[in-house]
């Protein structure tokens, strides 16, 4: 499978791309900056530069044409303001469903975020990003030319993973390390049978092609 990644750089993204690189999976990470390219490279991953704050949605388009399957993993990260939550967290999610769409690029998965939700009230930048993160599920969600499958993971963590998650509708709130998220969406961009979900992860014990499975079949 050809698997395009929005946020190609980021710390989800370059555990996903080590697996699918290492599953014989070609893997194209979208960056922001050329500097970032060889870490890609280092994860058996194309870099393509290309700012989704900037970039036309025919732009990305040219990039997904072809693939098999594309990934939302970018996002503003902890340190932006209020601003960039809605260009990115929302806004470029929304371009990259749009591209998705015209480049005729079905399977589509979201890493959300547990709790988004477009109606969350509050001032403060965290709910700002719960809001945009919901906008842009809601969004992704609305389209009937995607089988979109969003992903709302618990607290992340740099842990080590260990394969064992619970993956379901509700999990309630907990830790789960960045490599399991990985994992997870690596199966997942294989899993037609979860298009239409809306999953939560956290810790768990059952291993991660198991839960996947268990959700496609339910």
């Amino acid at each position: 499978m050809r698997i395009v990644i929005a946020g190609g750089h980021g710390r989800i993204a370059l555990r996903l791309e080590r697996l699918l690189s290492a599953g014989g999976h070609e893997a194209v990470g979208l960056i922001r900056r050329p500097e970032q390219a060889e870490d890609l490279r280092a994860a058996g991953a194309e870099p393509v530069v290309l700012d989704l704050e900037s970039a036309s949605v025919e732009e990305v388009a040219e990039v997904l044409r072809g693939a098999d399957a594309a990934v939302f993993a970018a996002g503003a990260g902890p340190g932006s303001g209020a601003a960039r939550k809605d260009t990115v967290d929302r806004g470029a999610a929304v371009l990259f469903a749009d591209a998705a769409e015209r480049a005729g690029v079905r399977r589509f998965v979201v890493v959300s975020s547990m709790g988004a939700d477009a109606r969350h009230t509050g001032d403060d930048v965290f709910d700002v990003y719960l809001r945009a993160k919901g906008a842009a599920d809601d969004a992704v969600r609305s389209r009937p030319g995607l089988e979109w499958t969003v992903l709302r993971p618990g607290m992340l963590t740099d842990d080590a993973g260990t394969g064992l998650v619970r993956l379901e509708a509700r999990t309630g709130r907990g830790p789960i390390p960045r490599d399991d998220v990985a994992a997870v969406l690596a199966e997942l961009v294989d899993s037609p049978g979860t298009a239409g979900l809306t999953l939560e992860l956290v810790s768990g014990s059952i291993p991660v092609g198991v839960a996947v499975t268990d959700v496609a079949g339910n």
